[in-house]
């Protein structure tokens, strides 16, 4: 009969990892319609939240659109980034660590 080798628990404690906003800012020259499509095709928002955080951004300068992982607010960002480019707008995304 084999031998079992019993292995020491490990006293590691698992943590959650931070998490991080990401965040649209207002500028002059990007239109209305524009951010709400970005919310709603890159951060998956109804047609209503969109157009909820796109009045929030308009009004108050920036607006929270979703909170994630470092790499997930990373790559949202940078697809924000993309888009806005793509279609000659200066739209910003910024990432921040919650709180």
């Amino acid at each position: 009969m084999p031998k079992t080798v019993e292995t020491p628990r490990s006293e590691t404690e698992l943590r959650e990892p931070p998490l991080y906003r990401v965040i649209l800012h207002n500028d002059d020259y990007t239109t209305m319609d524009f951010v709400v499509e970005v919310l709603r095709s890159i951060f998956h928002k109804s047609p209503e939240e969109a157009e909820t955080i796109m009045w929030t951004v308009h009004k108050q300068g920036r607006a929270v659109c979703g909170v994630y992982t470092f790499e997930i607010a990373q790559t949202k960002a940078e697809q924000v980034k993309r888009m806005a480019r793509a279609n000659e707008f200066p739209l910003l995304a910024t990432i921040e660590q919650d709180e």
